[in-house]
C-alpha cells in the first residue's frame, strides 16, 4: 500500500464548483473585489454599454487591472493568460476570460473616468478607519517610458540629417531623368528610395517643430528670470550707488540648442537621469501619507527635477475632500527647497518641512543634541523652516519621510516590479501612474486591514 496522497485527475466533481472556494477569505483578490463593489461606477458603467452584444462588467474590468498591478502583471496579454492560469484571476473574472484587446482597450480608452476613482478609494480606507490625512510626504522617481532613448533625435543631427536627405533627393530625381540614356545600380527603386526619404524628411520637420516649439517655452521661461534678475541687478545699484559685482545676467534666445532633442516614438517623454543613468522617462511624483502610507496624491511631469513640483503638489492636496482629513505638515527633501516653494506652503496653509541641505553623517553627540538657536520674533518663512527642522520635534517628523514615501517607491518598482509605463503620452502615464497608485493603495489596504 503506498504511503503517498492519491492522485485522481479523472474524477468528475460530484457538484458543481464554487468559485467562492478557490479562495482563502482573506485574500487579495477577495478584498480588491469587495473594494471595487463600493466605488460608484455609473459613468463607466454608461461609457462602456456593449454595442450588439454584453459587454463585461466594469467592476470585473477594473479588479482585473487593479490585481494585476499589484502583483506585477501589467500586460493585457499577460492578464488574459491570467484568466486561465491564476486561480486570483479566475475568482475576480467570475470564471470568464476578457481577451487582451478588450483590457487593453478598456484601460486606454476610459484612463479619465478611472482617475476619478482615485479619491473614491481613499474614502473608502478612512470607512475602514485605515486613513487621516495628517503630515504627507512629497517624493519623485523617475519612471521609465516606453520609448527608448536611441530613438530620440537632437536639432543639430535633425539639421544635418534633413540636408542629406535633401541632398539624396536631388540625386535621385536626376538619376530618373538619365535613365533612359544609362543604366541604373542593380537593385536601386527611384521610386521607393524618394517616398521613403519623403517619408523620413516629414518626420524630422515634426521633430524639429516640436524642438523649436519647446526652445520658445523655455525662453519665455527664461526671459522671465532675466528681467527679474536684471531688475535687481538694477534695484541695487541705484540703492547703494555702487556697480554689483559678478557677472550681468545674459539675456536668453529663443533659438534650440544643437543638443535639444525629441523622441520619435513618444516626444512628451524627455531624457532624465535615473540611478541607472539617463533614460527616456517621465517624473512620476507621490504625495504619501506618512501615518497609513497610503497615496493621498500623485501626478507625472516632463520636468526633470522637483524644483516646481510643490505647487502642483498643493493644489493635488487642495482637491482632496476635506472629509479625509486637511493636511498639516509637508515633508519633503533638498529638491523642492525655495524660498518661493516654503512660501507657496505656508499661504496654503500647510506647515513645510523641506530640507535645506543634506545632513553630514555622524554628527558629534553634542551637535547632535545641541538646541535650536532662539527664533527671532519678526522671522521669516525660511528662517521658521530652519528653526523648525532645528528642533527635536522637526527633526523626529522629518525623519519619517525616508520611511514614508521612499519605501513606496521600493515597493512599487521591486515588489509590484513595475519599472516602465506601458502607455504612451503624458495623459497615458499620468493615467497608468495613477492606476499603479490604486493597486498600490489596495494592497496595503489588505495589509491595514488584516493587521487591524
Amino acid at each position: 500500500m503506498s504511503g503517498f496522497v492519491p492522485v485522481d485527475r479523472d474524477t468528475l466533481y460530484l457538484l458543481p464548483p464554487s468559485v467562492q472556494d478557490w479562495l482563502p477569505q482573506d485574500h487579495l483578490a477577495r478584498f480588491v473585489v469587495d473594494t471595487v463593489e463600493q466605488l460608484d461606477l455609473r459613468t463607466l458603467e454608461v461609457r462602456f454599454a456593449g454595442r450588439g452584444k454584453a459587454a463585461y462588467s466594469p467592476a470585473v474590468m477594473l479588479a482585473l487591472l487593479f490585481y494585476g498591478y499589484a502583483t506585477g502583471e501589467f500586460s493585457s496579454r499577460r492578464i488574459e493568460r491570467a484568466t486561465y492560469d491564476s486561480i486570483a484571476f479566475r475568482f475576480i473574472g467570475a470564471n470568464t476570460h476578457p481577451d487582451h484587446d478588450t483590457i487593453a482597450n478598456f484601460r486606454k480608452s476610459f484612463l479619465r473616468e478611472i482617475t476619478g476613482l482615485f479619491v473614491q478609494i481613499l474614502q473608502v480606507a478612512q470607512s475602514l478607519k485605515l486613513l487621516k490625512v495628517g503630515s504627507v510626504s512629497l517624493d519623485g522617481t523617475k519612471m521609465k517610458a516606453n520609448a527608448s532613448k536611441h530613438r530620440a533625435l537632437s536639432y543639430g543631427h535633425a539639421r544635418r540629417l534633413e540636408a542629406q536627405l535633401k541632398t539624396e533627393v536631388e540625386q535621385l530625381l536626376k538619376l530618373a531623368a538619365q535613365a533612359d540614356r544609362q543604366a541604373l545600380p542593380s537593385g536601386l527603386d527611384i521610386p521607393a528610395e524618394l517616398v521613403r526619404r519623403e517619408v523620413r524628411l516629414e518626420a524630422i520637420a515634426r521633430a524639429k517643430a516640436e524642438i523649436e516649439a519647446r526652445a520658445r517655452e523655455r525662453f519665455e521661461a527664461e526671459q522671465r528670470v532675466f528681467e527679474e534678475k536684471a531688475a535687481a541687478r538694477t534695484e541695487r545699484q541705484a540703492r547703494t550707488g555702487r556697480k554689483p559685482g559678478g557677472k550681468p545676467p545674459v539675456a536668453p534666445t529663443s533659438e534650440p540648442k544643437p543638443t535639444d532633442q525629441v523622441n520619435l516614438t513618444d516626444d512628451e517623454s524627455r531624457i532624465m537621469k535615473s540611478a541607472d543613468g539617463f533614460a527616456q522617462a517621465y517624473n512620476a511624483q507621490a504625495l504619501v501619507d506618512v501615518d497609513s502610507k497610503l497615496i493621498v496624491g500623485n501626478f507625472v511631469t516632463q520636468q526633470t527635477n522637483d524644483f516646481g513640483q510643490i505647487e502642483p503638489a498643493l493644489a493635488v492636496l487642495q482637491s482632496l475632500p476635506a472629509a479625509l482629513g486637511a493636511p498639516q505638515f509637508l515633508l519633503a527633501d533638498t529638491g523642492y527647497y525655495s524660498e518661493r516653494n516654503v512660501n507657496l506652503c505656508e499661504d496654503a496653509g500647510v506647515t513645510p518641512l523641506i530640507a535645506r541641505k543634506r545632513e553630514s553623517h555622524h554628527l558629534g553627540v553634542l551637535e547632535r543634541f545641541a538646541p535650536p538657536p532662539q527664533l527671532p520674533d519678526c522671522a521669516d518663512a525660511l528662517k521658521r523652516l530652519h528653526h523648525r527642522l532645528a528642533t527635536p520635534e522637526g527633526k523626529a517628523l522629518y525623519a519619517r519621510r525616508k520611511t514614508s514615501v521612499e519605501p513606496v517607491f521600493g515597493v512599487l518598482k521591486h515588489a509590484m516590479r513595475f519599472r516602465q509605463f506601458l502607455l504612451r503620452g503624458l495623459e497615458g502615464a499620468r493615467g497608468e501612474w495613477n492606476i499603479l497608485s490604486m493597486a498600490f493603495n489596495l494592497k496595503r489596504m489588505h495589509v491595514l486591514a488584516q493587521a487591524g
